[in-house]
């Protein structure tokens, strides 16, 4: 009887990580779609600064 509390607690245990990675997985995809193209746009921004800015050490 000991032995299958335990099981029990484990696998609640277990269940409660997973609906915590499915949570945060859910709002990564949420914040990916809402702010997808702001983040795009200042990456493409910063590699050109960043490329303009060093252009003359390549030569």
């Amino acid at each position: 009887m000991m032995k299958e509390l335990i099981k029990r607690e484990e696998a609640q245990g277990m269940t409660e990580y997973i609906l915590i990675i499915a949570l945060i997985a859910v709002v990564c995809v949420a914040a990916l779609r809402l702010f997808g193209v702001q983040i795009k746009d200042l990456i493409v921004r910063s590699t050109r600064k960043i490329k303009d800015e060093t252009q003359g050490f390549a030569d």
